[in-house]
């Protein structure tokens, strides 16, 4: 059967409202993604994640908004941000704040964020991390640090082409990267960022890695 093709948005607002939706083009299969999970509040592993987070704190491409709304309970000033408007949707039902913009535009408090977090893979956006966290660098203080989930020692970076299929829609493609332990610390050098702080937190199923990362001074 031959998918209806619709943009990214409208395809990940589908599977924000409950539709099953898988990443093709990232690895050999089709990898289903945990919306339904990250729709849930913030569980024990994410909250180790965010005890990592200083002061105000932007979380870029916020989804559903669990984390962003865990940061706010934390007592953080937070602003999520997301180019979905489901997603920014959700995430202002939350009670909490969110903006409808791409990571790249122009954004609030510009050079005066002390941690932006980057959960759930989000590190792949635009398909290239180097240029994602040297754009995270401009959006930090001069004391700030980025906080960024990537994957387990052993999964190779990936930059591709990828497509969302969810509700009988598939988007059109996108780029997206997958970043992983062993190839982060290159990465963060040619960011500009120092040797990255890395942590293993304990999830179901497995871990999840998270680095902090300072910039060079």
């Amino acid at each position: 059967m031959t998918l209806a093709e619709e943009s990214f948005t409208t395809v990940f607002s589908a599977a924000l409202q409950g539709q099953p939706c898988q990443v093709v083009g990232l690895g050999e299969q089709a990898e289903a993604l945990p919306v339904a999970r990250w729709a849930l509040d913030a569980d024990d592993s994410d909250h180790e994640m965010l005890a990592l987070c200083t002061g105000p704190t932007l979380d870029i491409g916020c989804g559903p908004g669990r984390m962003t709304a865990a940061l706010a309970a934390r007592g953080h000033q937070v602003l999520g941000i997301d180019v979905v408007h489901e997603a920014v949707g959700q995430t202002l039902s939350r009670g909490v704040s969110a903006v409808r913009v791409d990571v790249f535009d122009d954004l609030p408090g510009e050079g005066s964020w002390q941690t932006a977090l980057l959960a759930d893979g989000n590190v792949g956006i635009g398909g290239d991390p180097v240029a994602l966290l040297r754009r995270v660098r401009q959006l930090l203080g001069a004391d700030g640090r980025a906080v960024v989930e990537v994957a387990g020692p052993g999964v190779a970076a990936v930059s591709a082409w990828a497509t969302l299929e969810a509700g009988g829609l598939r988007s059109r493609p996108f780029r997206w990267a997958v970043l992983g332990v062993d190839d982060l610390p290159l990465v963060a050098r040619r960011s500009g960022f120092a040797r990255p702080r890395l942590h293993s937190l304990p999830a179901v199923g497995g871990e999840r890695w998270v680095a902090v990362l300072h910039p060079h001074r």
